[in-house]
């Protein structure tokens, strides 16, 4: 079994999951290059890290095929700590966020995801791939009309030679075909110079220039946890999408693990944390990329064309890059959810609404989920709430009241279980609450219950409770000695 993994994740169809690899690093370059000017640090600092971190999680991931990197979700929690004390505290709180990280998945905390609905990850999905759109609008809008023209026929290119051929990945063709026109006709258009300065040696690895005190740890505590948490949920939402796309389990737990070695690795060689990048990750799965292959090779690759190919790659016209990216953002949004948005319950629905807002608005990755993931909490438990029925049956020979209840109570229905009984209806009468088809959740619950069969003995009525099931019976008696609940 093992070695069939293994042959799966490395050698199966290599000259595909390279081609596929390489798609991806040029998905990679420009947005690399914009979030570490989000960040506030040399393009340098984020391609170092993205060929570092794709190296080493090629290896050590938990989700074959998916494309880790620099980051725009951790360049905006990074950019603060680097505003205000500098580069060498950003690579310290990112050898912490991988330390951090390796803890979450020693302790197997990748679990937590099950808590991500489906509407929160279709909204994540969508939300990003707005993002990924709006991020190449500045190398659109206000462009002359040769820019539009390269776009143009870059787009023409990725769409139509699949048609004709598939041995070869059209955005490599895009890139190849507008760069020899672009240098050819010496047309003035922008270039991948024009971003900003690529590096123009090896990353060298180093310990971060920061003082081991705890002033130091408190400095970097906080924005290394938040590195931590952010990074960690883009990149479980983007192998939840991989999963979906290859119909194939991926191990969240060792994905933490993993992460959390290379963004330490990462920062140990000069450059800033990273996570899953769901645009490159998606280009790479659609390309053909399965297996580990195509995550080493991305990584690789990069570095090969950052140092080794510099003169050729600096060339390379934007409006091509750009291209692709526009591709990725079509093929990342999820077009059946619009149909779905009428289709589906109306609280899943504004999950989904709700996130991509969020998510678009703020650029807050992080903020979108969390917000996606309350808002389900909160309409699964009024959902559920809403179930609970409490019916009474009045038996006037016997002298008794009984209500029966059936649902779910919790702290969400507490109150509409307290409210079900009434003083006035039981005049002359004992009373019978039977719970058997009922079932009692937490400490509320129980309070509730107590509340009830207290309120009737304080006015002199008689009130027994049957029919607990075992699991409620034996919450009942850890949290209290209630006198008269009786198992049925």
């Amino acid at each position: 079994m093992q070695l069939s993994s293994i042959r799966r994740d490395w050698s199966a169809n290599p000259m595909r999951e390279m081609l596929a690899g390489a798609v991806a690093t040029f998905a990679l370059i420009p947005e690399v290059i914009a979030f570490s000017f989000v960040a506030g640090v040399d393009p340098q600092v984020g391609l170092f890290a993205s060929f570092v971190i794709g190296i080493v999680i090629a290896f050590t991931g938990g989700r074959p095929a998916m494309i880790s990197a620099a980051a725009g979700s951790v360049a905006l929690v990074a950019a603060p700590l680097v505003h205000a004390h500098g580069l060498p505290y950003l690579f310290a709180a990112g050898l912490l966020a991988g330390v951090f990280q390796i803890l979450f998945g020693l302790l197997r905390l990748g679990v937590l995801m099950r808590f991500v609905s489906k509407s929160v990850r279709t909204g994540f999905v969508n939300a990003l791939a707005i993002l990924i759109f709006a991020a190449q609008l500045p190398h659109i809008i206000g462009g002359d009309w040769i820019a539009y023209t390269m776009l143009a026929a870059g787009l023409a290119i990725i769409y139509l030679v699949p048609k004709v051929t598939r041995a070869i990945p059209s955005p490599l063709i895009c890139i190849l075909i507008l760069t020899i026109a672009s240098i050819s006709l010496q047309l003035p258009v922008m270039t991948i110079a024009d971003l900003g300065k690529l590096p123009d040696s090896l990353p060298v690895f180093g310990w971060p220039a920061v003082p081991l005190t705890l002033e130091t740890l408190r400095i970097i505590a906080g924005p290394a946890l938040a590195i931590a948490m952010v990074g960690l949920l883009a990149s479980m939402m983007t192998a939840s999408v991989v999963d979906d796309l290859t119909n194939t389990p991926s191990s969240r737990n060792r994905e933490c693990t993993g992460l959390g070695i290379a963004n330490a690795a990462a920062s140990l060689f000069g450059g800033i944390a990273g996570c899953g990048m769901i645009g490159q990750t998606v280009s790479n799965v659609k390309y053909g990329g399965r297996g580990r292959l195509s995550t080493l090779f991305a990584g690789a690759f990069l570095l090969v064309l950052m140092v080794l190919l510099k003169p050729w790659v600096s060339q390379v016209p934007v409006a091509a890059l750009a291209a692709i990216m526009v591709m990725v953002s079509i093929d990342t949004f999820d077009w059946s959810s619009l149909r779905a948005v009428v289709i589906h319950p109306r609280m899943s629905s504004a999950v989904m609404v709700a996130t991509v807002l969020v998510t678009v608005f703020s650029t807050n990755l992080a903020l979108g989920v969390t917000v996606g993931v309350l808002l389900s909490g909160v309409f699964f438990t009024s959902k559920v709430a809403r179930l609970l029925r409490v019916e009474t049956e009045k038996d006037a020979s016997a002298g008794r009241l009984t209500y029966r209840v059936s649902g779910q109570v919790f702290f969400a229905s507490a109150d509409v279980f307290i409210e079900a009984f009434h003083i006035q209806d039981v005049s002359g009468m004992t009373v019978l609450i039977d719970v058997s088809e009922a079932h009692f959740w937490d400490i509320t619950a129980v309070a509730a219950l107590d509340k009830v069969v207290q309120r009737f003995k304080a006015h002199g009525i008689s009130a027994d409770v049957v029919g607990l099931n075992q699991a409620s019976s034996t919450l009942i008696g850890r949290l209290q000695g209630s006198p008269k609940l009786q198992k049925g």
